[in-house]
């Protein structure tokens, strides 16, 4: 057996890793170890490589909002094959990258399927492994889908992965996934449809701001399908054949590529967690405020394996790693803030929030202001020919801060982070405009949204 780890990370996602390095830098012993290679979701399968896909969409899209003001682009067009070699030269290092950093600080980096077999035990691959602490950061899966036909869906990771793009895209579910991928595949060609069985999509967001969104998808051809479910996907000659149910009424549509984008779920299984004592559900392992299990002490989960109150985002994952490792070292049971953290989807224009949406300040009893405002004329958009950019800040009339601000715009997601920062320390309106910014800039606006 291997004995005398003070830690064994379980998952080398961001969450793992930032937990490893700072425990192995306080002279623990620790182990990380991974069925996959390292980097977890975000560098080699999400938010990372997804962002450099966009980025040829975004060159497009550029291209054709200033056509006819200066700009010909015509024959300009995605090569995806590039696009996505690209994209693996970003990802394909990252693996041995974090595990020479990992080994440089002490770190033992192992390799294989981890499982409980007692309370401080686990086996990996068969071979038994104790420590005193466990920290739990395995990150999501696609959620399970349960309609026939459900296996001939492609997830995200083969998505990214694919040598070329099809014509006809189906995107199954209204959130993230489907909204980056289908504004991405507009751009280089395919005509992209999102299924979202019910009638709002992207719920997290500001439904004002949603629909202006779907509008200008709507305009490079992205269909949405709203209160639309799957019942079935059967192969064809040409493709796939699925058959939808549209407000109550059966339909068979044929498409080249469906695509999953209806959620993800934490993945614990085969961590046999129930051999450790370790509470869990399909929402994560049940953890305290302050991220250590609430059956186990010997274990802590961070990130998306976590039933926390933090969003399911990697810097959020990074925190909560710091936070549960720091809370380990010094048995302390200090609780992750979580105030101020933004969120953005990257559709084209970025669509994005911190804070309460309006009705969420209103069922906590807010002196609401609300702030409006269409940006598409203003200067930063007018410059870039974009048709389409809108603002919604929520304010205290009391205490003139901000509960909530939603932003669809370009280069919006980097404006949300002064709003972000104005949540968590505190600030007001007042000291926010403050501010003299570089004009002219998108951030130059950010006095006149308020």
């Amino acid at each position: 057996m291997t004995r005398g780890y003070d830690l064994v990370v379980i998952g080398a996602g961001m969450a793992g890793v930032a937990a490893a390095n700072k425990c192995a830098a306080a002279g623990w012993r620790v182990a990380i170890v991974d069925a996959l290679p390292y980097g977890g979701t975000c560098a080699l399968r999400g938010c990372d490589p997804k962002k450099i896909l966009r980025r040829g969409a975004e060159v497009i899209d550029s291209a054709r909002l200033m056509r006819g003001k200066g700009i010909d682009d015509t024959d300009l067009s995605i090569n995806w094959t590039d696009l996505v070699t690209h994209k693996h030269g970003f990802t394909d290092p990252v693996p041995g990258n974090i595990e020479v950093g990992l080994s440089g600080h002490g770190v033992d980096t192992l390799h294989g399927h981890a499982r409980f077999t007692g309370p401080t035990t686990i086996a990996i691959d068969g071979r038994p492994c104790d420590a005193a602490h466990f920290l739990i950061a395995t990150g999501a899966r696609p959620r399970a889908l349960d309609f026939p036909g459900h296996e001939h869906l492609l997830d995200s990771t083969g998505f990214m992965d694919l040598p070329a793009l099809p014509e006809r895209i189906l995107f199954v579910g209204g959130g993230f996934i489907s909204f980056e991928f289908a504004h991405i595949a507009a751009r280089a060609g395919s005509a992209p449809v999102i299924l979202d069985r019910g009638p709002r999509p992207l719920k997290a967001f500001d439904p004002d701001l949603v629909e202006l969104l779907i509008g200008r998808g709507a305009d490079v051809g992205i269909e949405l399908w709203r209160s639309t479910t799957v019942t079935s996907i059967e192969t064809s000659e040409a493709g796939y054949q699925v058959t939808v149910e549209r407000s109550g009424h059966p339909e068979t549509v044929e498409f080249d590529l469906v695509v999953h984008g209806a959620g993800r779920t934490p993945e614990l299984a085969g961590l046999d967690l129930d051999a450790a004592g370790i509470d869990w559900d399909e929402h994560g392992v049940q953890v305290a405020a302050h991220l250590q299990s609430t059956s186990n002490p010997a274990v802590y989960a961070a990130g998306d394996a976590a039933n926390s109150p933090g969003m399911p985002l990697t810097p959020v994952a990074v925190f909560e790693g710091k936070v549960a490792a720091s809370n380990m070292l010094k048995a302390t049971m200090t609780v992750p803030d979580y105030a101020g953290v933004p969120t953005a989807v990257f559709t084209i224009p970025e669509l994005a929030r911190v804070g309460l949406l309006e009705h969420e300040a209103l069922a906590h009893g807010v002196d609401l202001e609300v702030r409006c405002h269409d940006t598409s004329g203003w200067y930063s958009n007018y410059r870039i020919g974009e048709t389409t950019a809108a603002t919604k800040i929520l304010i205290d009339r009391s205490t003139d801060r901000i509960v909530g601000a939603h932003l669809l715009g370009p280069e919006y997601g980097e404006l949300i982070n002064f709003l972000g920062l104005a949540r968590k320390l505190q600030l007001t309106t007042r000291q926010l405009k403050s501010m003299t910014a570089v004009y002219p800039t998108v951030g130059s606006d950010l006095g006149s949204i308020l």
